[in-house]
């Protein structure tokens, strides 16, 4: 199984990453902006300046984010140095030679402007590594504090004397299930205390989802009714831990628990073309009295450790229809099969 990198070591940037590359552009068309708007003696001026270094400046980015990300998985297996270097050299290839390619077309080669070109790239891709690199280490606290967070927003008392009241009220009756009980707790509480950058595949997500259904199953009996899809599961695809078992605690406790009818659970897991997508729906009116609402610690949560590790392409949504509440998690194919790199 894959395992994220350590975060006292600093790593490139995932040039396939949605949210790298959106920074890397906006980080580029600011910078080029800041030199028009230094070189210019006005603001309409500047403006100017923009549509007549637009075409070749537009081109050169793009292929340059181009190449990046076709030679993202070969840069991600060389030493971080060495990769700083390769990039900085392309940067500043592309841009030497289509600058060079740009003043061949029109007549005249200025080399002295090429070789400035190729430097200001150069020194650009520097800079952005550089933030990336920044990133990267003060992202490093920001990930021992989601630990702290996961570990208190899921670590419930309620649960914990709710699940021990089941197992005491089967001791004398079935003392194997009781203990299954406990076995199933034990490994719900194992993975409550593990490290919350730890990456999981699906499957051990969905085995520890099914025990502590199997709690909450004993404790509710027919008011729990848990319907799965998951015929389409890749279920060899790594997730971020615990994932998936709070989006269920949240939909036993707020659309089960506090209707005398129960509630329906519904678990839809399915790969599309480049995510994959775990879909938790539950009732939300059982006839008596309006859900409560939740504080949704355990949602915003989930959505945080998203961002560390996929950044823009892991994405967490809620919507309500039809006296439906429904929870939408979506992880990146490419990003959940290898080392997550926070971007």
């Amino acid at each position: 199984m894959d395992s994220p990198p350590s975060h006292d070591v600093v790593t490139l940037p995932d040039f396939r990453n949605l949210g790298v590359l959106l920074r890397i552009l906006v980080i580029a068309e600011a910078a080029n902006l800041v030199a028009l708007a230094a070189h210019s003696p006005d603001v309409i001026e500047a403006l100017k300046g923009i549509g007549g270094a637009a075409l070749p400046f537009e081109l050169a980015l793009l292929a340059i984010v181009l190449l990046l990300f076709l030679f993202s998985p070969l840069l991600a297996r060389i030493p971080y140095r060495r990769g700083v270097g390769a990039v900085v050299a392309v940067t500043a290839i592309v841009s030497g030679g289509l600058d060079l390619a740009f003043h061949a077309w029109v007549g005249v080669v200025p080399w002295g402007a090429v070789l400035k070109s190729a430097a200001i790239a150069g020194l650009l891709a520097g800079v952005i590594l550089g933030y990336f690199n920044w990133r990267q280490r003060v992202l490093s606290p920001a990930l021992a504090k989601a630990r702290l967070i996961a570990l208190q927003s899921r670590i419930r008392p309620h649960f914990l004397f709710n699940s021990l009241n089941t197992a005491v009220s089967l001791v004398r009756q079935d003392p194997r299930l009781a203990e299954q009980v406990l076995l199933d707790m034990s490994d719900l509480f194992r993975a409550l205390l593990k490290d919350s950058r730890s990456l999981v595949p699906l499957a051990d997500e969905i085995r520890l989802a099914e025990a502590y259904l199997q709690i909450e199953q004993l404790r509710l009996g027919e008011r729990l009714r848990v319907h799965w899809a998951r015929e389409d599961a890749p279920v060899s695809v790594n997730v971020p831990i615990l994932v998936l078992q709070p989006l269920l605690e949240n939909a036993v406790r707020y659309g089960v628990e506090p209707f005398a009818a129960g509630g329906d659970v519904h678990v839809e897991i399915r790969a599309g073309a480049s995510e994959l997508v775990i879909e938790v729906t539950n009732s939300t009116c059982g006839g008596e009295s309006p859900v409560p609402s939740g504080n949704r610690i355990a949602l915003a949560n989930i959505e945080e450790r998203l961002g560390l590790y996929f950044d823009a392409e892991g994405t967490l949504h809620i919507s309500a229809r039809d006296n439906l509440f429904v929870v939408k998690v979506c992880v990146p194919l490419r990003g959940a099969r290898t080392a997550a790199q926070v971007a």
